[in-house]
C-alpha cells in the first residue's frame, strides 16, 4: 500500500481546484478542505501492510516460536550442578534479565497476547519464559538440554517433533512459545542462533520444520 505525505495530496488537491468549474466561494473551499481531511486520515494509518503478521502466523496451527534462553554468561553448567537448585547452575544475569523482558514487549508489540509458553527444566530458561510475561509456564521434557549427553540429539529431537505436532493440533489460536537451549534449536533446524534469539518455524504435520525466520533478540 503506498502512503502520501500531507504536503503532496494537499498541493494536489490546490491544483485539481483550478480546474474546478464551481460557481461559489464556498464550493472551493469544501473541496479543499475534503483534500485536506483525506490527506490527514491517510498520514495515520499504518506505514507497514504486514503489522501483526508474526501473530496472525502464530495463531495457525502450522508455525511455533522456539526461543533460546537470555544471556547466562558462561558455557555448560558448573560440575555437580542440580537441576532442583537454580544456584547450582548458569543462570540468567542482570543484562539476560532485561534481554528477556524486552522479547516480551517485543512480542506483545507485534500482537502475540495469548500464548502457551513451554520451558526446558534448566532454571535459565525457566527465568526466561517466565519474563516474557505471556502466561503460565510449563515445564516440557523435550525442551531439556542434552548439551552433556550428545549421543541423545537425535532421540531427543524426535520427542520435540512429536511434541510440537501434538500441541499445534490444540493450541487452538494461542501462540506457541518454547523456551529452550542452543543445541536444542540447532538439531530442530541446523543452525545456531544467540543467547534470546527466536525462530518462527513453519512445521509440517510431524512436527518438522519446513522452513523458518530467525528473530534477532530486541
Amino acid at each position: 500500500m503506498k502512503f502520501y505525505r500531507f504536503n503532496t495530496i494537499a498541493t494536489k488537491g490546490r491544483d485539481a481546484l483550478r480546474f474546478c468549474q464551481g460557481p461559489t466561494l464556498f464550493a472551493s473551499r469544501f473541496l479543499y478542505a475534503l483534500f485536506a481531511l483525506v490527506a490527514i486520515g491517510l498520514s495515520a494509518l499504518p506505514i507497514s501492510a504486514q503489522a501483526n503478521e508474526l501473530a496472525q502466523q502464530l495463531k495457525s496451527p502450522d508455525y511455533v516460536l522456539l526461543m533460546r534462553h537470555a544471556y547466562a554468561p558462561g558455557v555448560g553448567d558448573p560440575p555437580g550442578y542440580s537441576l532442583k537448585r537454580c544456584e547450582t547452575q548458569r543462570v540468567l544475569n542482570e543484562e539476560g534479565k532485561a534481554q528477556a523482558v524486552r522479547a516480551g514487549q517485543w512480542l506483545r508489540a507485534n500482537g502475540v497476547e495469548k500464548a502457551r509458553v513451554y520451558s526446558s527444566i534448566w532454571c535459565r530458561c525457566q527465568q526466561t519464559a517466565q519474563s516474557l510475561q505471556l502466561g503460565p509456564v510449563i515445564i516440557e521434557p523435550s525442551l531439556a538440554s542434552f548439551f552433556d549427553r550428545p549421543t541423545q540429539a537425535s532421540a531427543q529431537n524426535q520427542a520435540l517433533q512429536q511434541f510440537i505436532a501434538k500441541l499445534l493440533k490444540t493450541k487452538g489460536d494461542h501462540a506457541l512459545i518454547l523456551v529452550t537451549h542452543h543445541v536444542n534449536i540447532r538439531e530442530f533446524m541446523g543452525r545456531d542462533i544467540g543467547s534470546g534469539d527466536m525462530v518462527l518455524a513453519r512445521v509440517s504435520d510431524k512436527g518438522q520444520v519446513l522452513d523458518y525466520k530467525l528473530y534477532p533478540s530486541p
